[in-house]
Parts: C-alpha cells; structure tokens; sequence
C-alpha cells in the first residue's frame, strides 16, 4: 500500500522515480478504508530535503498513510520558498482541534543553544502539550527528541567536546522491542549533533524504557513506558550523501570539522560514502508505524 500525499508536492516525483508507491489524494479517496493520519512537524531550515527522506521511508509499507506537514508560525524559514510552505504546509492553530494517530516531530540545527533561547520554543512546547492528548503516538528525532525528553521529563542535554558526526553502529537493549523486530545484532546509523543525553538520566526515569545504545553515539532510541512518545537521537532517514554535503558545507566556511566517520571509503572524503543504515532504517520507520500506530490506535480517530 501506498502513502498520500499532496498531487504536486516535490517530493512525489523524487520517490516514484525511485519506484515507491505513491497515491493521488484522487485515487485515495476512493479506497473504501481509512488511511492512518501522520503529521510531520519539519523543524529542519531545508524542508523539501527532509520531507523527502521521512516520506521515503514511510512508504511502501501494507498501510496507507495520509501525510500532512506543519510548520511553526513563530519562525520564518529563509530556506524554503514561501510558496511551498503555503501550498503544502499548515500551522498549528488551523489543526489544534484535529487528532492524528502519528505524529513526527524533526530535529532541527539548535542543539547549541538552550532551549528556551530557540524562537519557536514557547509554540514548540504547546504542540508538545497537545500531543499527549490529540496524537496517539509521537516519534522524536534528534535535536525533537532531546526537546522531548527535556519537556515531557525534564531530562536535560550536554554539549559534546566536539561534533558527533559519522555513521555509527548500535546495538539493542530490549530485544524483544517490536520496534526493532527484525534488526541484526548490531546495526548503523547517521548522527550529527553537538549534543547528548545521558545514560544515567534516562535509566533514572522508571516511565522511560532504554531500547537501543551505541558505544560511540551514546543513547540512541528511548521510548515511554505507555508506548505514546519515542525518541531517537540519530537520523536513520538520512540520504546516502547527507553526512557528506553537510561536510563539505563546513569546509567551504572554513570551519574545523572531523570526516564523519564510518562513512566514507577509507575515510577519504573524495571516495564515495558507504550506505550500511539504509535497510535498517527502512525497517525502524515500518516497525514503528505497524507496531505502534496503525496496531493500536482507535480506529475512531476521535477516540485519541
């Protein structure tokens, strides 16, 4: 089955090209079942980017997923059209009575500042509220999930001596997790981010459950115990050529930066990067949405 998306998002010609089933909200609406409800809230400056690589990997599972994007109304991004944030893009006081069985909220490139200095935070944190009451489940990625654990628990962030940034591999906590129902012993995944949680303050926290650890990038995937909120501080949907661009961005600036690491061949960023996340990243989204959204939320989306 297929996601739903928008007729001329951008993204739509990227993935069918890359042979992932999409389907016209014309088609879908004439599928006599109903679609799961997923919000993206895309906190990232480059937008089209990073709702192409979520969209890519919530595709082609057995369900339909019908996909709106939201953006905060207390920033302006300066590097998306405005165009396309007012074609496919809503805010949140024109959803805030609506529920969704899903819900992502991105990271974002604010990890060195404190949370309360972000400009969207007060908003941020008002959407986090109404999660718990109107989403049935929440996925956090990076700088989202230490902004989640900080809000709903009060688990602060540390800063790195420098950059974690390379392709990194994890291991389980707790196996018998669906979430990763399905993963090898160990497996990659792409970090790159200034900061950090703390083992100790998640294990302190007896709502929290510590599911997957990586002995270089520190805690990667926590989740409450009731199931509603996941979080992950790397970025499993990253493109072959992420980790690179943004290299290559901060060399051109002239800044210090480490090659990631684990990435490219022989760690010579001249060569091409090696893709080792790219199945278990598939699989993470597909647990996530069959396990922990479509398996459990009320079929009467109202009942959230």
């Amino acid at each position: 089955m297929p996601i739903k998306i928008p007729d001329s998002l951008p993204a739509r010609a990227t993935l069918e090209s890359e042979n992932i089933f999409v389907m016209t909200e014309y088609r879908a609406i004439h599928q006599d079942m109903r679609p799961l409800n997923l919000l993206i809230l895309n906190l990232m400056p480059t937008k089209i980017v990073t709702e192409t690589q979520l969209l890519r990997k919530l595709s082609n599972t057995p369900l339909q997923v019908q996909v709106e994007l939201l953006h905060t109304s207390s920033h302006v991004s300066q590097n998306t059209d405005a165009d396309h944030l007012s074609s496919f893009y809503t805010t949140f006081s024109q959803i805030k009575d609506r529920k969704y069985d899903g819900m992502i909220i991105t990271g974002a490139p604010v990890e060195n500042l404190d949370f309360t200095d972000v400009d969207y935070w007060d908003e941020l944190c008002e959407i986090m509220t109404w999660t718990r009451t109107h989403v049935h489940s929440t996925l956090h990625i990076c700088w989202g999930a230490q902004a989640g654990l900080y809000f709903h628990y009060g688990i602060p962030k540390y800063s790195l001596p420098k950059k974690l940034f390379g392709v990194f591999p994890h291991t389980i906590v707790k196996k018998q997790s669906p979430l990763f129902r399905g993963f090898d012993d160990e497996f990659y995944v792409p970090h790159s981010r200034y900061t950090a949680n703390k083992l100790e303050d998640i294990l302190a926290r007896p709502e929290l459950e510590l599911l997957a650890v990586s002995p270089e990038a520190g805690v990667f995937a926590v989740k409450s115990e009731d199931n509603r909120r996941f979080f992950i501080t790397g970025h499993p949907e990253y493109d072959p050529d992420t980790l690179a661009n943004e290299y290559f961005r901060d060399i051109k600036k002239g800044l210090h930066i480490d090659v990631p690491a684990h990435y490219f061949q022989n760690d010579d960023p001249y060569q091409p990067p090696v893709v080792r996340w790219r199945s278990a990243a598939q699989l993470f989204y597909n647990n996530w949405l069959n396990y922990y959204v479509y398996q459990t939320t009320p079929y009467d989306i109202t009942k959230i």
